[in-house]
């Protein structure tokens, strides 16, 4: 009952999107229509297709590159390819509109070197869709590299040495072998990736292009139409459930194997000009992914001669992290009741609501905000008239004034994360620990409490920080959402940001991509160590096969009676062996 009641909290925002989008005419809908939708519509599909294409060959090619390939450096950017996601996409583009805007250092630089006036010459504009999704494809690859990569590892070399000897080059058989057998993992990874894209803010924002999530901001705030916001909120929900439905209907008939059975895939040994490609094809991606936005954040706070730590910027980082904390804990605990619900109780209504549940990662912030503000404007406009009337006291805003509404959104947003983390680690404990605990009379949370919850640590600390991660990095929710007066990193910055006071942004963007750091870090190295345990398991079984097959007899491996056997009885005796 738990899990049920949790689980239709979180499809709140939505029911209630769908509830307001038909309390009014359609006549200013039809002016939208009209006007402005079709812009709308154009951006956010050209900006969701570029990044498509684009974290789609980054991170396909980095991780085939770090997996398959030996050249100087290869152990380094396996973990090093990981660190863009502690940079926002928003963050990245404040620096880079400070380094490519036409005032900016790369501009002036060139005017100086060649003597050119600002006619003279054309340079690419970064406020643009085209610099959106560069942006956002060096941030974002990285959910499509780790995914394809563990994809990678986890493929055996059988398949690949067969097309080799069938005469295809490495090159084609990567195209046609490896690609295809990690088709599912890069499409979840795309997926994520396309998702975010759709749910971005403060990049589109700060670039000047119109897609659907500054559309419903700036309807329901700059123009106080809430039935056209929840109706744009609705078709971009569309667009997503349109997307997920695509790349089912893409798998359909398909059936993908684990072929991990044999041994872990050779590596190819790159040398000359060919290992300095690779290295470079690994450089560029963490280059302007992190480094190109870390350290010009890093000059531009330096520049500023001002103390990084004020009493202002220490309120915003207790803010910040106050909010990543309590959300982080109370969505893990959220998604452990669903996903524990789920194993203990097989019933279709359970196992429906924990599928939907994990819904709001496909909705952006902006929409949940949206969704959330009905209810809960409600419910606070109901508390105050009971108050008033048994109490005479006006208590105020409880829900939509105060961060419970923020932590709402947030739970709603990143449950998914936690839920997909939660639910892996349950999947490894066996069901017949949970058998042996029952007949020795423990019940389900004694059982939770003494066998899966100290199993369970690794697994919910690395979904408490992805979610911690997310979190501190969401923007719109958090600005329609944060109560008065209550503000953080994020949204100091986007204030800078938008006030073209770039430099003074700087501090509480690189303040965001610290913090943020420490965690990518942690879980970059945690998988590392993972997948290197992996390889050596893999290894060691691939060993020992081969041993036991030089030291076997011909005869034993054949089937017949070795030379000096009188019968077949110890030769099936040695064969049992073997077989263990």
């Amino acid at each position: 009952m738990a899990a049920i009641v949790l689980c239709g909290l979180t499809l709140l925002p939505l029911a209630a999107l769908i509830v307001a989008a038909f309390q009014s005419d359609a006549g200013a809908f039809a002016h939208y229509a009209q006007t402005v939708l079709p812009r709308y519509i154009a951006n956010t599909l050209a900006l969701a297709l570029a990044v498509a294409v684009g974290v789609t060959l980054v991170g396909v090619s980095a991780a085939w590159l770090v997996t398959m390939c030996r050249f100087p450096g290869r152990w380094f950017f396996s973990w090093a390819l990981v660190l863009p996601l502690a940079v926002p996409g928003y963050v990245s583009a404040y620096a880079y509109t400070y380094l490519l805007q036409h005032p900016g250092p790369v501009q002036t630089a060139l005017r100086n070197v060649t003597d050119w006036g600002p006619r003279d010459y054309w340079f690419p504009e970064i406020r643009s869709l085209e610099g959106a999704a560069f942006v956002l494809v060096m941030v974002l690859y990285p959910y499509v590299y780790l995914l394809a990569r563990t994809a990678f590892l986890q493929q055996s070399a059988t398949a690949f040495e067969a097309s080799r000897t069938l005469g295809r080059s490495p090159w084609r058989a990567f195209i046609e072998v490896a690609v295809p057998l990690a088709r599912p993992a890069i499409v979840a990874g795309l997926v994520l990736a396309v998702m975010e894209t759709l749910a971005d803010y403060g990049t589109v924002y700060h670039f000047g292009v119109e897609t659907f999530t500054t559309a419903i901001y700036r309807t329901w705030f700059s123009m106080g139409d809430r039935v056209a916001a929840v109706q744009l909120a609705l078709i971009l929900v569309s667009f997503i459930l349109l997307l997920i439905a695509l790349e089912r209907v893409g798998r359909r008939g398909q059936r993908f194997s684990d072929m991990r059975a044999s041994r872990p895939m050779p590596g190819l040994v790159l040398k000359g000009w060919r290992a300095g490609l690779a290295v470079l094809a690994c450089v560029i991606p963490i280059a302007s992914g992190f480094v190109i936005p870390a350290v010009t954040l890093f000059g531009l706070g330096v520049s500023l001669n001002v103390p990084w730590l004020d009493p202002r910027t220490t309120g915003l980082i207790s803010n910040t992290l106050t909010l990543a904390a309590i959300g982080g804990v109370v969505t893990v605990a959220v998604a452990m009741v669903i996903a524990y619900a789920r194993r203990l109780s097989r019933g279709r209504l359970t196992q429906i609501l924990g599928h939907l549940a994990g819904f709001g990662y496909a909705v952006p912030g902006a929409v949940i905000a949206v969704g959330l503000l009905i209810p809960l404007g409600a419910l606070d406009r109901a508390i105050n008239v009971m108050t008033v009337s048994v109490m005479g006291v006006k208590v105020g805003l409880i829900l939509t004034g105060t961060i419970a509404a923020l932590i709402f959104a947030y739970v709603v947003r990143f449950l998914a994360v936690s839920l997909n983390g939660v639910e892996a680690g349950l999947a490894r404990i066996s069901p017949s620990l949970d058998g042996a605990a029952r007949t020795l009379g423990s019940g389900p949370f004694t059982t939770f409490r003494r066998i899966h919850a100290p199993l369970l640590r690794g697994g919910l600390l690395t979904a408490f920080l992805i979610t911690f991660v997310d979190i501190m990095k969401e923007l719109p929710a958090t600005l329609i959402l944060r109560p008065f007066d209550f503000d953080t990193l994020a949204i100091r910055a986007h204030r800078l940001a938008s006030d073209e006071r770039l430099a003074q942004a700087a501090v509480p963007s690189l303040m965001i991509v610290a913090v943020g750091l420490i965690p990518v870090i942690l879980l970059s190295r945690q998988i590392a160590r993972s997948q290197q345990r992996s390889g050596r398991s893999d290894r060691r079984l691939f060993t020992l096969a081969s041993v036991r097959e030089e030291e076997t007899p011909p005869a034993l491996l054949s089937g017949e009676p070795a030379p000096g056997d009188d019968d077949g009885a110890s030769n099936g005796k040695s064969r049992s062996a073997i077989a263990a």
